[in-house]
This record gives C-alpha cells, sequence and structure tokens, in this order.
C-alpha cells in the first residue's frame, strides 16, 4: 500500500510524540522538550530527547533518531503499516485503501478482529465460571498464577458443539467460519459446530496485541493435545510468533530475544521475570518467523528441548536461518538438560540455572560444525571427504559473501585441525628398531626451518601453488594433506580450497578444469605467482623431469602438512620427561627429535634438488 506524503504528514502532525512514548518510558520536561533514558539502550544519565515541536527524538548515547512511525517499528517491532494504522486509530484517521478490494479486505478484518475479541472474552467468561473448574484446577498444577492468568487471557471453552456459536449468534454464521471458530461439515447433513471443546483457551495475539486465533490445550485425555485456530485473514500461522506483543518491547530492555517452543514454556518464563520469549505455533521455525525475530534483536536465542525432537527442531532453524544470515544477522542456541524444557529447568533449578545458559548461548557456526564433525565416523577417507563436502555445502548457502567467506574459512579450519594426519612414525620409515639411538643428524637448512614459524611464508606457498598449477592430478591424491596446509595469505587459501573443491566434484584434475578455476581465482593473485616462480624446486621448473617433479612435490606437501602434528608431540614428549624423567620418555622424545631433523633434512633437499 503506497500512503501520500499529505496523509503522512497530518498522521504525524495528529501525534503528540512524548504522549506516545511516555507510554513506556518516565519522561522529564526540560524546557521545550522532554528528557528520558533511552528506551533502546541501558544507561543511567538521560540522553533521550523528545520535541514535540518538531515531531521527533534523538538519542545522543547511541543515536537512535525518528518521528512517531519509527518510533513503533523500531521500539515496538511493528511493520510500518501496523504502526501507521495504530496512530491513526488513536488520531481518528482512516487510512486510504489504494482500492476498492483494499478497502474491502480491510472491512472484513476489522470485523474478524471485533469477532476475535468477543470470543476471547467469553471464553474468559467461561474459565471463571462452574464449566471451568477442571481447567482453573489445571492451571492450578502447572504453577500458573492469577497474575499470569490474566495477563494471558486465559479461557476455557466448554466440552459442547454450539455453546460458542450461541454466544457469539450477532455475529454472522459466516465471519465464525472465517475465523475459524465454528466448522461446517462438509456434504451437509450436520449443523455447523464449535471448533474448540473441553479446551484451555489461549488467545494468540498480533504485535498491536489484537486477538487473531486460539491455541488450545486439552482438558484430560484426547488428541491432539493442543489444537491452534486454522489459517484465517488475520492468521498466519508460518508469520506469527505466541507473545510477540509483549516480548518485542520486553527485548529492548533486555537487548535479547528468547525463542521457545511452545505456550507454556513462554508463560513460565514471563513469571520467572523473563518476559522476552515467544513460541512458533506448533511447526519448525519459519523464514517469515525469523524475519521478525530479527527485526527486534540480531541474534535471537533458540532455547529449545534437550530431547532429541528439540535439537532436531534446533538444527532445521539452523538450516533455514543460514541463506539469511549477515553481519547483524545470526541465532544463538542454548541446550536444554537431556529430557527437561525450559519449564521443568525452572521448576527444577529456578532463574538462575536458566540465566547461566541464556549467557552463554551456542554460535550458529559451532552449532553446525558439532552436529556435522559428530554425524558420522571419521575414520576413513571417503567419511572425512563427505564432512568436507558438507561444511562447503552449508557455507555455500549464505547468500551475503564476506560471511559466506568468513563460514567457509572458519569451517575449513577446523576440519584441517580435526583431520590433520598425525604422523609420529612417518618420518622414521629408515630408523633402526629396538630403541636404538639415531646417528646425529646432518644440520637443516635456516629456509627449511623458517617455513615453521607461524605457518609455510610466502615462498614455500607459491612454490606448493606452483606445482600444484603444473601438477594438478595430485590435488585429489593427496586433498587431506593439502587441505592441512597453513598458507600464507588469504588469496593463496581461497586459490586451494577451489582446486580441492573442484576435485572433490570431479575426481582427478585435467588441465581445463583447473584453468577455469584459475581464471576465476582473479588476476592479481595469478601474476604474483608468475612474476615471482620459484626456481628452487623441481616441480616449479619446466626442464625438469616430471615424475620426479610430481614426486617431490607429493614429498612437499604431506611433510610441511604433517610437521606441525609433530611439533606438537614432541613438545608433549619433552613435557612428559620432564614430569617423569625415565627412560622411556627420554628414548620418545629422543625418537620425535631425529623425526623432525629428518623432515628438515628432507626438506632442504627438496629445495637444493637433491632428492631424485
Amino acid at each position: 500500500m503506497s500512503l501520500s506524503p499529505d496523509f503522512l504528514d497530518e498522521l504525524r502532525a495528529r501525534t503528540t510524540l512524548s504522549g506516545l512514548i511516555g507510554r513506556s518510558v518516565k519522561l522529564t520536561r526540560a524546557g521545550r522538550e522532554w528528557k528520558a533514558c533511552c528506551p533502546f539502550h541501558k544507561e543511567k544519565t538521560p540522553s533521550f530527547t523528545i520535541n514535540d515541536e518538531k515531531g521527533f527524538y534523538h538519542c545522543f548515547g547511541c543515536g537512535a533518531h525518528g518521528d512517531a512511525i519509527r518510533f513503533l517499528t523500531e521500539a515496538r517491532g511493528l511493520p510500518f503499516m501496523d504502526a501507521v494504522k495504530e496512530l491513526a486509530d488513536k488520531a481518528g484517521l482512516d487510512v486510504p485503501a489504494p482500492d476498492p478490494r483494499s478497502q474491502q479486505r480491510a472491512d472484513r478484518a476489522s470485523g474478524l478482529h471485533d469477532l476475535m475479541e468477543a470470543a476471547s472474552r467469553w471464553f474468559q467468561e467461561q474459565l471463571s465460571g462452574i464449566d471451568g473448574s477442571e481447567a482453573r484446577n489445571y492451571l492450578e498444577r502447572r504453577g500458573i498464577t492469577d497474575a499470569a492468568r490474566r495477563r494471558f487471557s486465559f479461557g476455557f471453552a466448554p466440552d459442547s458443539r454450539t455453546k460458542l456459536k450461541t454466544a457469539l449468534r450477532h455475529f454472522e454464521l459466516e465471519k465464525l467460519v472465517e475465523g475459524g471458530l465454528v466448522i461446517v461439515p462438509e456434504g451437509g447433513g450436520r449443523d455447523p459446530y464449535d471448533r474448540f471443546r473441553g479446551r484451555l483457551m489461549i488467545p494468540i495475539r498480533d504485535q498491536r496485541g489484537r486477538v487473531i486465533a486460539f491455541g488450545g490445550r486439552i482438558i484430560g485425555e484426547g488428541e491432539p493435545k493442543y489444537l491452534n485456530s486454522p489459517e484465517t485473514p488475520l492468521f498466519d500461522k508460518g508469520r506469527t510468533l505466541f507473545n510477540i506483543d509483549l516480548a518485542g518491547p520486553a527485548s529492548r530492555d533486555a537487548r535479547r530475544l528468547v525463542v521457545v517452543e511452545g505456550y507454556m514454556d513462554v508463560i513460565a518464563l514471563h513469571q520467572a521475570g523473563i518476559g522476552e520469549a515467544v513460541a512458533p505455533l506448533g511447526t519448525a521455525l519459519t523464514e517469515g518467523q525469523l524475519e521478525r525475530l530479527w527485526r527486534l534483536v540480531p541474534s535471537p536465542i533458540l532455547c529449545f528441548d534437550g530431547d532429541a525432537a528439540g535439537q532436531k527442531a534446533a538444527l532445521r532453524a539452523a538450516l533455514r536461518a543460514l541463506p539469511h544470515v549477515g553481519p547483524d544477522r545470526s541465532l544463538g542456541f542454548v541446550t536444554m538438560p537431556p529430557g527437561q524444557d525450559p519449564d521443568d529447568l525452572l521448576r527444577s533449578s529456578g532463574r538462575a540455572a536458566l540465566d547461566a545458559l541464556l549467557e552463554t548461548p551456542e554460535p550458529l557456526v559451532d552449532r553446525l560444525w558439532h552436529h556435522e564433525s559428530s554425524a558420522e565416523p571419521l575414520s576413513t577417507p571417503e567419511q572425512r571427504a563427505g564432512l568436507r563436502r558438507r561444511l562447503l555445502d552449508h557455507a555455500s548457502a549464505i547468500a551475503d559473501p564476506d560471511v559466506r567467506e568468513q563460514y567457509r574459512d572458519e569451517l575449513l579450519r577446523r576440519f584441517s585441525d580435526l583431520t590433520r594426519p598425525k604422523p609420529q612414525t612417518q618420518w622414521n620409515r629408515n630408523a633402526p628398531r629396538g630403541g636404538r639411538p639415531f646417528p646425529p643428524p646432518r644440520q637443516a637448512s635456516a629456509s627449511a626451518k623458517a617455513v615453521w614459524s607461524g605457518g609455510l611464508g610466502s615462498h614455500w606457498t607459491r612454490a606448493v601453488l606452483q606445482g600444484l598449477i603444473r601438477f594438478p592430478g595430485v590435488v585429489s591424491a593427496h586433498s587431506e594433506a593439502i587441505a592441512a596446509l597453513p598458507l600464507a595469505g588469504r588469496a593463496a587459501t581461497r586459490l586451494r580450497d577451489a582446486m580441492l573443491s573442484a576435485a572433490m566434484l570431479h575426481g582427478e584434475l585435467d588441465q581445463e578444469q583447473l584453468n577455469t578455476i584459475l581464471a576465476g581465482a582473479g588476476a592479481s593473485a595469478l601474476e604474483e605467482l608468475r612474476l615471482k616462480q620459484s626456481l628452487a624446486f623441481s616441480f616449479t621448473r619446466r626442464d625438469a623431469d616430471p615424475e620426479r617433479a610430481s614426486r617431490d612435490l607429493v614429498l612437499v606437501i604431506e611433510t610441511l602438512a604433517a610437521r606441525p602434528g609433530l611439533d606438537a608431540a614432541l613438545e608433549a614428549a619433552t613435557i612428559r620427561l620432564k614430569e617423569e624423567g625415565d627412560e622411556a620418555a627420554f628414548q620418545e622424545q629422543q625418537r620425535l627429535r631425529a623425526a623432525r631433523d629428518d623432515a628438515d633434512r628432507q626438506l632442504a633437499a627438496l629445495m637444493e634438488g637433491d632428492v631424485g
């Protein structure tokens, strides 16, 4: 709907901004303006000013600035049109309809709002009456206080086919059916009947606090345990969140938003003083619901049940959110103790236990990593390749290029750390058995030793990439070692990862596939490789024997990839020798030290062209 500037100006002119903001913030007169503590960030000294004459607010602390419409969209998370309609209602203005059809829809919606409000009042009356005694007992057993009962407008639908229909007979039957309160049997032959019967009734409200649907919890035995209103002109299940009207403003003060699985969890958190909780309505979290959450906070916290179903729901939400995450859009996750939901935890351990979990939510990237890395054993190359493929697929799903690159780098780093070979014995193929000492190693060259200080230097990185460009068939056969290389520079890492991804998809790379990868690597990266070509290795020289050059390239890659694991083992052995001081610890340290020197010696020989 397009609104004219004249209408919006008239709407702002009829709205007293201080009166609007003063409903939720304590104001103090300051000359011709008003001052208050900012509703958008926590502060002790007021820096938030309101100017009624000019019709705007401004915070000198956080920079928040806007008019009456902006305040409702930012402070309460209302969509623009909902904010306009709320202000127009209070100002006595009719929001112009762009065409007769839209006006007709608006009139229908207005009548349905009246109907749903009348139904909610009737349900509340039944809960307080004779028929509602069993429902009241249920609320008492669940620990629902009278204050919470009033706050959430609990009601009761008697176990009758016609009581609600009769009570609301002043509304047309067509309206009752359209609002999802009455069902007309298919095929005729039976009278219309009430949808909700013998159920505890919980109104579902929109962001403006208007009743748009109901959730009914059965009292006693029966299925389904929970029954929601069907889709109606007012109620879009995939875009609605229970308690969004109360949680929106509360999330501004708490600076967080908690998503739980059900109505009762929301109400339990509210009673514990956590008012910033919402719940989807019996379905997996949708893109529309995520959009509403992100309007309120940049990283909502998903706090689902600790059982398998709850954790699967959290993972589905994570995968659904991935395409939409950005620098200011993500999710956090809290895992309940096994078999417990938030209500159970509050009952057993109190608010402090839940607060402790909410203070340190698990980031989205961690949730994805932990799920995928524990999904299956990683004992074979095929299983490790499967993990890497799944991680890259997750990163590729992200639309934002900067976030996508960060996820890719982070997930591949973790993959490399998890799957890096542990080659403690690789260096000792020619070593004598039985613990006899190695002969004194030849001193390795300074350039060979320099490779280990903080990852590969640019010289080694260029040499390896030049070798892979000459011998692309090496990539698929030695992908794990290549993935483990700590290359210098982001451009080099991207080029290496592109080659690995192509090898996973196509198997052994040919020159045509490689040329496509190189074209996507960017001219600057390729130019640097060409201008600074290394001639210290056989696999970077065109005059070298191809068979020998390919073999040397593999030796260099495997040696470079395995060296960090060897260093870690030697460090651990040295610590153990200091602590235990026995002969076995000494022999282990000497063996690893000799293996390290042997690796350095082998690299030095490869650089100098001595290995043939």
